[in-house]
């Protein structure tokens, strides 16, 4: 947990100019200061009691009801209603929202306090320096326009941007011709009607040259799609969404491309039975228009999600995101709760007499003058030193010659591999070849021999395939001297875990679909009870992988 102090915030809400507006009687009763502390809007209905509303609660405001001569006098001091039935009062951020009849009367108004609230924004001030899109969520009335608004003039002010901000219902920049001083230097486009938001979101960079477009409620595919033309054009977005936290975005047809969007994936034989998986699976389709997220579940408590693509993945595979939390506390400081990392899989090396049996059992590995096994550079250290250093390897440096770049990707992330790719030879650790390519390119492997950096070469360009090779390559990387350890936990909880994964493998693969099914890899023990149990159904079972992958694989009758 880290805190930090920010600055105090400073709330202006020109609560005076709404109250000038309202019936007589409502202005009456809410005359008194502590009647005006936290109040969220009042709502006035034909024929009942007008109604206070503040968080968690509603207070009735006197005992006359609401007439048609109050609503009357109401509208005749407000702006015009947009097609969203939605107004204002020039030069503030309130909104008055209408309910109309069949007819097309009024018979109803929601009047909502707007309040500029200096100071949210230190709440993500660092995203803003990444220069990154950042998306906002949360449930109505949770503060996203008023984040919106102090994060527009932080952009435009503070950080020197030209920002344009898209101000559909003018509840960001207020009513009336000239924006309201919340939102400083930054730029204002009204827009004529709702359902041409996403027209104004594109004339505003064809137009205007805006470095930081600011957009509320983004609800269409239209403007989900206008969001993505806008970021691949170099623009940074601040926006808002419908949707309580990331998940719901996912779920949601609509809007689900602002997260990288879903499609449906069909997994070869030997993938879907390495994920223990049906064979259809989502999948995310491209990158996310906004990289980073924040899920705003109360004006103090913000969860960050700093990879969005990472969260749209987690989510996708039935795991629980580990999202930043920031917390603001009653003395004004920020606390921060980083996630948990999630722990690195190590694969050490065979023995050096099974790796000289795994050379002559796989002939695609061309060999290279170079000591086996490789490491990135390192100081060089004394013989008699015993390798005793505790500094953890960094991620292997990777050059790719002819495999798919996408598939590189989908390998590293399916599988979590410390893997980083490199774009020459000579940064590289190792280079992953494949077989065809590398006979076209002499001179690249003339320069991997000079760099003495080895080569594996797999048969084709498929998923399977670059998951083994990126696995061998790490096994041939670890030292060998590290000794065994266990590929899991070993406890009493972890062994029931690894028979009900090895009960419910057979159970509901093997025997009712005959199908093969090759479990999670475990210890040595974990794997002898496992062998029992399936021996138990009358099953055959064998065991595959090296080191730390050893794992069990059951088979039909």
């Amino acid at each position: 947990m880290v805190s930090a102090p920010i600055t105090p915030q400073r709330i202006t809400d020109d609560l005076d100019r709404l109250l000038e507006v309202l019936p007589d009687a409502v202005r009456e009763a809410l005359a008194p200061p502590e009647a005006r502390e936290q109040l969220l809007e009042v709502v006035l209905d034909l024929g009942r009691v007008p109604e206070a509303r503040y968080p968690g609660r509603a207070v009735s405001l006197g005992e006359a009801v609401v007439e048609r001569a109050d609503l009357t006098a109401v509208v005749e001091q407000l702006g015009a209603f947009g097609g969203d039935n939605r107004a204002g009062i020039e030069r503030t951020l309130h909104r008055i929202s209408a309910i109309r009849n069949r007819t097309g009367t009024i018979v109803g108004l929601t009047c909502r306090v707007g309040r500029a609230v200096f100071g949210t924004v230190a709440m993500v001030r660092d995203l803003m320096d990444s220069g990154q899109s950042l998306l906002l969520m949360g449930r109505p009335g949770v503060g996203k326009t008023t984040a919106l608004r102090e994060i527009a003039r932080v952009l435009a002010d503070e950080l020197g941007k030209r920002v344009v901000v898209i101000d559909t219902s003018n509840e960001i920049a207020g009513d009336g011709d000239i924006p309201h001083p919340a939102i400083g230097r930054a730029r204002r486009m009204q827009v004529a009607r709702p359902e041409l938001q996403h027209h104004v979101m594109i004339e505003a960079v064809e137009n205007h040259m805006p470095e930081v477009i600011v957009i509320d409620e983004i609800g269409t595919e239209l403007e989900a799609q206008a969001a993505r033309t806008i970021a691949e054009r170099g623009v940074m977005l601040v926006a808002t969404a419908h949707g309580n936290e990331l998940a719901n975005l996912v779920k949601n047809p609509t809007l689900s491309d602002l997260v990288g969007g879903i499609e449906s994936v069909t997994l070869g034989d030997e993938e879907a039975r390495r994920r223990r998986s049906q064979k259809t699976v989502l999948e995310r389709a491209a990158e996310p228009t906004f990289p980073l997220a924040v899920e705003m579940h109360s004006r103090h408590r913000w969860l960050v999600h700093r990879d969005v693509a990472r969260t749209v993945d987690l989510l996708l595979r039935g795991q629980l995101p580990r999202p930043q939390v920031r917390e603001l506390d009653g003395d004004g400081r920020l606390h921060l709760q980083e996630p948990s990392p999630p722990q690195a899989l190590s694969r050490p090396a065979p023995p050096a007499a099974d790796r000289a049996a795994g050379q002559r059992r796989h002939p695609n590995l061309v060999p290279v003058p170079l000591p086996d096994p490789v490491a990135p550079a390192q100081p060089a250290a004394s013989s008699d030193d015993g390798g005793d250093s505790d500094t953890p390897q960094g991620p292997l440096l990777l050059f790719g010659v002819g495999v798919s770049a996408l598939l590189l990707e989908q390998a590293i992330r399916s599988r979590r591999l410390p893997v980083q790719c490199v774009e020459s030879v000579e940064e590289a650790d190792v280079v992953l070849a494949l077989r065809q390519q590398l006979g076209q390119h002499p001179e690249l492997r003339r320069r991997a021999q000079q760099a003495g950096v080895p080569i594996l070469v797999i048969k084709a360009d498929t998923l399977p395939q670059v998951q083994r090779g990126l696995e061998r390559l790490l096994q041939r990387r670890e030292p060998a001297d590290i000794p065994e350890a266990e590929p899991a936990r070993s406890g009493p909880d972890d062994d029931l875990a690894a028979l009900e994964e090895c009960r419910l493998a057979v159970e509901q693969l093997v025997l009712a679909k005959g199908q093969p099914v090759e479990l999670l890899p475990r210890s040595e023990r974990v794997r002898r009870l496992q062998a029992e149990l399936a021996a138990h159904y009358q099953l055959a079972s064998a065991e595959f992988g090296s080191g730390r992958q050893q794992r069990l694989r059951i088979f039909p009758r």
